[in-house]
């Protein structure tokens, strides 16, 4: 089974590292430990629910997704573009104006959106909108607690809106992430509506991997790899067989790539995510809720049957809580649902764990300065990817892929 390139890891960063370079007529061999491909991207199939490992979100406007793969495919359900927020005084909205504008008078009246607070928004994200190459014009790259001291971001917009909706994003709530890497985030969020696949997030790496297969590639799940041959001559896997080749990839999780090959331990921050089924829904929003209150452990919670219906069969809706994972707590399973019916202001006694989800390494982290790129090659003819390599996001782990197979062709060329 000699091959060109053996790929170690079937995620999303391994298998566009395969289809990239395949394109150049290489053979290629992804070798993957579980039974099905996708790395963190993976869908469980309970009661008729489809419960993603992990609340995320996919968000067509990453630039990574306008090539190689078929956005429209995936049947992408969008979530409002907003966020509901738990008052002392109720449930406020904050909208973007223009894909909500009926939605706009309401968060005006909130009480969220002071002039004075908008003003120093806009001077910390506004020029990131506009280019993302301006994302260090403010000056040299700090925490995004520095970066909002700088450009003068406090108030209730922040503590209440902004910190929990960061937090459920960059998986952190110490506000030590990237002030650059957040205002790319935002940028993001800015420019697209994120949304679930209709088959669950783990039809992202289907697709990619049913287009490695349709372009000559060779995956195979259930396959763990042993260790990496220096040198890069090869694979020997946990069964003991050799397989050769002229470079290999190694594409694992972060918290495992230091078991395979000489590379520095990424640091990741975890997360819990509850799914509940109800017979009701306790809101008819499709946006994510946080709690400006700070009432409990949720970072967020969202009625995900109310912008993906095919997370939940008919009649019957779907309820996420996520909440992030400390070193030394705890958050029981009546607590996460207690906290989740006090931001949506429900009863959740008719609500049905389906299941929580303990994701300990569920996003790098990013700390400042930003890293936007770490080199591929980990010496001749071993190469490494991931997003733990480039930004800790879908975007991040693709064009890590791509940019792996770029050198691993100009090396093998050369």
């Amino acid at each position: 089974m000699d091959t060109d390139v053996v790929v170690v890891g079937a995620g999303l960063s391994g298998l566009s590292a395969a289809q990239a370079l395949l394109t150049h007529g290489l053979s290629v061999t992804v070798l993957e430990r579980e039974q099905v491909v996708g790395g963190r991207q993976h869908t469980d199939t309970v009661d008729g629910f489809l419960l993603d490992r992990g609340f995320q979100v996919l968000n067509p406007a990453y630039p990574a997704l306008a090539h190689g793969v078929d956005v429209a495919a995936l049947g992408l359900q969008r979530f409002g573009a907003g966020v509901v927020v738990r008052r002392e005084t109720g449930l406020a909205t904050l909208a973007h104006p223009l894909r909500h504008p009926r939605l706009v008078p309401a968060g005006l009246r909130s009480g969220l959106l002071r002039p004075r607070e908008l003003a120093a928004l806009a001077r910390w994200v506004g020029p990131t909108i506009a280019s993302p190459k301006r994302a260090e014009l403010a000056g040299p790259d700090v925490t995004v607690e520095a970066g909002w001291a700088r450009s003068g971001v406090d108030g209730v917009l922040r503590r209440e809106v902004l910190e929990p909706f960061l937090a459920g994003v960059v998986v952190e709530d110490g506000l030590e992430t990237s002030d650059s890497f957040a205002r790319l985030l935002v940028r993001m969020f800015a420019l697209g509506v994120p949304g679930l696949p209709r088959d669950g997030m783990q039809a992202l790496p289907a697709q990619l991997r049913g287009r490695v297969e349709a372009a000559g590639g060779t995956v195979r799940t259930g396959t763990p790899v042993a260790a990496v041959r220096p040198g890069g001559s090869g694979v020997t896997l946990q069964d003991g067989t050799f397989v050769a080749a002229r470079a290999v990839v190694v594409a694992v999780s972060p918290e495992v790539v230091s078991d395979l090959v000489d590379a520095e331990r990424v640091t990741m921050h975890g997360l819990t995510t509850w799914w509940f089924a109800t017979a009701e829904a306790p809101s008819s929003s499709d946006m994510l809720a946080v709690d400006g209150t700070r009432s409990g452990p949720l970072v967020n919670t969202t009625v995900v049957s109310n912008a993906a219906p095919s997370y939940a069969p008919p009649g019957r809706h779907l309820v996420e809580a996520t909440a992030l994972i400390h070193p030394g707590s705890h958050v029981g399973d009546d607590e996460a649902r207690e906290h989740a019916g006090r931001i949506w202001g429900a009863s959740t006694s008719g609500w049905e764990l389906l299941t929580r989800h303990d994701v300990p390494h569920a996003l790098p982290a990013q700390p400042a300065p930003l890293r936007l790129t770490s080199p591929p090659r980990l010496g001749s003819g071993a190469y490494v990817c991931g997003d733990h390599r480039d930004t800790a996001s879908i975007q991040g782990a693709i064009v890590s892929g791509r940019r792996v197979a770029q050198a691993v062709v100009a090396d093998l060329a050369g």
